[in-house]
């Protein structure tokens, strides 16, 4: 076979891989959606005799630790970094089962203010207990020393996700 021939058919070297890209590794993505699944999975099997779910107590506690007045949809699907469809649904669930009240925004017609009910703020306080105690049984595996700059570094890539996020949906 000519040796022209023969550079042609030969397989092309595959690229070496980088540190990052190597096999061995731990992956970010898996390991992220390995914990969340897990997370929610034992939080969800300690809450279920509450009535609620974990997003539903996500939604609990983060209007329970809001402004007096309340938040705007829009402001609890940002907070929750969830969608906005999902986030109407979730309270359309809650309001019919009388966790969260809707008030009219005070200057936006279109927008109401959620606020907790008596019923959400007890169902809340009940899985609160819940939430911490799982959370304190997780972060034993981390020295307490250490405990605390994990979850910054955590949020720090959260908001590093965040950012990539928005870039990706600019370029397309």
């Amino acid at each position: 076979m000519p040796a022209s021939v023969a550079r042609q058919t030969r397989r092309p070297r595959p690229a070496a891989k980088s540190p990052v890209d190597s096999p061995e590794r731990r992956r970010l993505p898996l390991l992220l959606r390995r914990s969340w699944f897990n997370l929610n999975q034992s939080f969800r099997r300690r809450i279920a005799h509450t009535g609620i779910t974990p997003d539903q107590f996500t939604v609990l506690r983060t209007v329970a630790e809001s402004e007096p007045r309340g938040l705007t949809q829009r402001e609890l699907s940002d907070q929750m970094s969830s969608d906005p469809n999902t986030i109407a649904s979730l309270l359309e669930r809650m309001a019919s089962l009388g966790l969260i009240g809707r008030e009219p925004h005070e200057k936006d017609r279109r927008a109401y203010r959620i606020h907790l009910r008596p019923a959400g703020r007890r169902k809340f306080n009940q899985a609160r207990v819940l939430a911490l105690a799982l959370q304190t049984e997780v972060l034993q595996v981390l020295p307490e020393s250490r405990r605390e700059e994990f979850l910054e570094d955590l949020a720090r890539v959260a908001d590093a996700c965040h950012l990539a996020a928005g870039k990706g949906s600019r370029s397309r």
